[in-house]
C-alpha cells in the first residue's frame, strides 16, 4: 500500500519544517522574529508581592506589563538585575532551574508577566541587602532601557560562594 509512505514522508517533512522554525533559544531577552517589545512602549508594575516573612522563607515578586503599542515579541528570559544599598554592587537574577524560555507574541493591549522568587536572608553578614529590582529591555537603538522599582522585601540570602537564592522565571502571556 503507497499511503502509508507517503503520509510517513509527510508527516516527517512536516516535523523537520517545525524543528527549524523553533529559534527559542534560551538566552537573556534574545528576539529573534518580529518587532521586539520597548519598555517605553509597556505599562510595568512590581507586586503586590507574596514576602518573606523571616529569614529562610521564600518570597515571590511578579512583574507585570501591558503592550502599550503596536504587536511586539519577548524572548528568552527577562534580564533582572538587583542593586544593593549603599554601593554594595548589582547582582544578575538568573533564571530559575529547570524553566524553560519561551517566545510571547503581545498585541496592543495584551500582558505578560514574570516572577522573582527569593529567600530571605538575615540581616548582616550572608546577606545582600537589596535596595532596587532593575528591569532590563532591549531597545531598538542597541542600548538597553531600564525600569526601576523599590525592593522593600527584605535582604536576599546569599548562599555557597556569596551567589544570592534569588532567580527569574520566564515571560508568560497573561489572560487568554
Amino acid at each position: 500500500m503507497r499511503a502509508v509512505p507517503i503520509a510517513v514522508t509527510a508527516l516527517s517533512a512536516l516535523l523537520l519544517l517545525t524543528a527549524c522554525d523553533d529559534e527559542s533559544g534560551g538566552g537573556k531577552s534574545g528576539q529573534s522574529k518580529g518587532k521586539a517589545c520597548a519598555i517605553d512602549k509597556v505599562s510595568m508594575e512590581a507586586g503586590p508581592a507574596s514576602v518573606a516573612p523571616a529569614a529562610g522563607d521564600t518570597g515571590e515578586v511578579p512583574v507585570s506589563f501591558t503592550n502599550q503599542s503596536s504587536e511586539c515579541t519577548l524572548e528568552g528570559f527577562p534580564e533582572v538585575r538587583l542593586t544593593g544599598a549603599g554601593g554594595s554592587g548589582t547582582r544578575e537574577v538568573p533564571p530559575a532551574e529547570g524553566a524553560k524560555a519561551q517566545k510571547v507574541t503581545l498585541a496592543k493591549g495584551e500582558s505578560a508577566a514574570f516572577t522573582v522568587t527569593y529567600v530571605r536572608g538575615a540581616s548582616g553578614a550572608g546577606s545582600f541587602d537589596a535596595k532596587d529590582l532593575r528591569v532590563v529591555f532591549p531597545s531598538e537603538a542597541g542600548d538597553p532601557s531600564t525600569r526601576v522599582f523599590r525592593w522593600s522585601y527584605g535582604p536576599v540570602a546569599a548562599g555557597d560562594g556569596e551567589e544570592l537564592e534569588v532567580s527569574v522565571s520566564a515571560y508568560q502571556k497573561v489572560g487568554d
